[in-house]
This record gives C-alpha cells, structure tokens and sequence, in this order.
C-alpha cells in the first residue's frame, strides 16, 4: 500500500488524471469485452460498479482539465479517488454476496417482471432478457471473482490518486 503511495509521488496531478481516465477505460472496456464476447452478462451490483467508474473518470476528467489550477485538480481528483472507493466498497459487497456471507439487494434477484401481463408477454418478457443473479459466480481466476479483482483495482486507483494529491500539496 505504501508502495502505491511513493509511486504516487512522482505522478502529477494532470498526469494521475489520465491515469484515472485510461484504467477507467481498460476496466469498462474488459467489462463490455466480457459481456458481449464472452457472454457473462452483468447482474445489478456489476452495474453499480461500472457506474463508479464511469463517474470517476467524469472527475478524472475534470481534474485533467482544471490542472492549472492546483487547487480544484485535487478536489476534483479527490472526487474520482471518492468514487474508486465507492467502487471497492459495492465490489467488496458483492463478493459477501457471492460468497453468501449476507444476502444481495431485492433487485440481485433479475428484473421483475409483470404478473399482470399475459401468458405471452411474460413469455416475451423471459426471453428478452437475461436473468443475472449476484450471488452467482460466473467466471473466476485464481478463485477470485471479477468483483474480487475489482476491489484491488479500485482500491489501488484510489490510493494513487490520494498518494498524488497528497504529494502535490506538498510542492
């Protein structure tokens, strides 16, 4: 962990900004790769997730543009390293719930569908979409699962992110 931070010493904050936004690409492009080639599509909590990290880059971003004003690239950088942890800790949920040490929310249970609605449509409506489960453990490596990895890279985002703001005060 304090490797991450020294590392982070070196790293300026518009630098640490593009950093942020190229691994929110990677990780959300693996994601879609493993969703649309792979088939494993996302359950509720990996939708949460990718949303974490589409917001981080959004501050990653900002951060990258406010560089030349030191003070609002740190709060904004200090956002993405907020979301990155808001990240870790749905990943870090997810696994509990996976490894059912607790249960998942109402909505890890697939979509609801409309009981109101005719042999038909519901029919339709169970074609059309995928039911994903969170408790369900689609792929793994190492027996960790993707949300297993996901609080690894969260948390090291994060902590590069803090290493950088906390470093550039100090200039």
């Amino acid at each position: 962990m304090t490797a991450l931070i020294a590392i982070a010493k070196d790293i300026k904050t518009g630098s640490m900004a593009l950093i942020a936004i190229a691994s929110c690409a990677v990780v959300l492009g693996a994601a879609l790769v493993f969703q649309y080639v792979g088939g494993l599509y996302p359950c509720v909590l990996c939708m949460y997730q990718r949303w974490a990290y589409v917001v981080a880059a959004g501050f990653a971003f900002l951060a990258w543009l406010l560089r030349k004003n030191p003070t609002l690239a740190r709060l904004t950088l200090g956002a993405s390293s907020l979301s990155f942890l808001t990240g870790a800790g749905i990943a870090g949920f997810h696994v509990g719930v996976e490894k059912q040490w607790w249960e998942g929310t109402s909505e890890c249970q697939g979509d609801a569908l409309d009981l109101s609605a005719s042999i038909e449509d519901l029919t339709s409506q169970l074609m059309d979409q995928p039911i994903v489960r969170c408790d369900v453990v689609p792929w793994e490596l190492f027996g960790i699962s993707m949300a297993g990895y996901n609080i690894v890279i969260s948390l090291a985002l994060a902590l590069l992110c803090l290493g950088t703001i906390k470093a550039s005060k100090q200039v």
